[in-house]
């Protein structure tokens, strides 16, 4: 079995070799790990893997070789979620029967529509098609369907079809104490740390110093260079709640590995789509948020822009007025993000949805148009690609 998994990592691109695999054996027959697959994981990747950039490849051939053999000593427990028990209260229909459904006929249209049924309705309605309601084909309402409408009074989205959402919805904050999975991330954002060093020639050269006091026959010669300062300056705009959160975990890895290796960072939230201001703490983004112009003003155009989100909502929230989810913008989306890329023209945008979804998405083309087609998917390689667009502007 170790022998296979030897060369399935050869095979993956671990460079691991047959010294070091001798050496895992040898462990092995020494008892340094318990009969337990944790413990064997851990001294297995200590004794085959030498370089930090090959983790992920190691855990993901480790994961498919050993897969199910914890499986084979647990007891199937649990318990039948509740949302199962309530099913029957929800709007059940076949693909067939959802691309039927029609939607009202655009933005305008859907408002006006709403306005009207918030003046004539005067009761509960479920299981229609016209109503403010549930579990229906109308577009107002929850737990029903409408390719094109206005959620109102249903917990988390369903179908992700809504353009406007009639609730107040709380968002976590990131968290930026994570350290599983961040190394390869922390990989990445050096190469955008090192190119933008800057710093007085005051620190000692020791190897220098040593070499040239040897030459001079043992008379100390000091030899200086330039303290090395990180003078890179980040600004990180991070969407968060909705379909964000399928992403949850690599946005908090990519969010812990910023906070480490920069110490001149800067983050904000917003949540789809930036509008006239953006927020520090999602457990108080109604109460305390932060003008946009703030933002822009408090911070110089050396600073590198980097936005987080899947770029997946109604093309409406882009590019008309009033088409944010939660509240009433004035001004469109698009404005305000242009705004933002004349004064921080060095930005990327990092997608954490697979890249091969994102022609399925209109707004995900339109943003990919309003950034100079500047985004990138969020993962290692997509990562490494984003740095080099804003290596490429310093």
């Amino acid at each position: 079995m170790l022998v296979d998994l030897f060369h399935k990592l050869r095979s993956a691109g671990v460079p691991a070799s047959l010294t070091e695999y001798l050496m895992l054996m040898e462990a092995m027959q020494a008892r340094v790990a318990s009969v337990n697959i944790d413990d064997f994981y851990h001294l297995a990747r200590v004794a085959l893997v030498k370089d930090e950039r090959h983790y992920d490849r190691f855990d993901r051939v480790f994961g498919a070789h050993f897969q199910g053999v914890e499986a084979v000593f647990q007891e199937v427990v649990g318990e039948i979620p509740a949302d199962w028990l309530r099913s029957q209260a929800e709007l059940q229909l076949s693909e067939e029967e959802m691309r039927q459904i029609e939607a009202l006929g655009g933005w305008d249209q859907l408002m006006k529509t709403l306005a009207q049924r918030l003046q004539e309705q005067d009761g509960r309605h479920e299981g229609g098609s016209k109503w403010i309601g549930t579990a229906g084909r109308s577009p107002f309402g929850a737990n029903g369907y409408n390719p094109e409408g206005v959620r109102i009074g249903q917990e988390t989205s369903r179908h992700r079809r809504a353009v406007k959402v009639w609730d107040q919805r709380a968002f976590r904050n990131l968290d930026d104490t994570v350290e599983l999975g961040t190394r390869n991330i922390k990989v990445a954002l050096r190469r955008l740390r090192a190119f933008a060093r800057s710093g007085a020639a005051e620190e000692l050269d020791l190897d220098d110093t040593i070499r040239s006091t040897a030459r001079n026959a043992g008379y100390l010669e000091l030899k200086m260079v330039p303290e090395r300062h990180n003078a890179v300056k980040v600004l990180l705009f991070l969407d968060v709640g909705g379909s964000m959160d399928d992403h949850v975990r690599v946005c908090t890895e990519l969010f812990s590995a910023s906070r480490s290796e920069f110490k001149n960072l800067e983050y904000y939230y917003f949540h789809n789509f930036l509008y006239e201001s953006v927020w520090k703490d999602n457990r108080r983004r109604l109460a305390e948020r932060i003008p946009l112009p703030e933002v822009m003003n408090t911070y110089g155009p050396d600073y590198k822009l980097i936005f987080v989100g899947d770029a997946t909502m109604s093309p409406y929230e882009i590019s008309q007025a009033g088409g944010s989810v939660e509240h009433y913008n004035e001004i469109p989306g698009a404005a305000w993000f242009r705004s933002l890329l004349e004064r921080y023209p060095g930005a990327i945008w990092l997608n954490p949805e697979l890249e091969t979804r994102w022609p399925y998405s209109p707004s995900v083309g339109m943003v990919r148009e309003l950034i100079g087609e500047r985004m990138f998917p969020l993962t290692i390689e997509g990562l490494e690609r984003g740095i080099k667009a804003l290596q490429r502007r310093h």
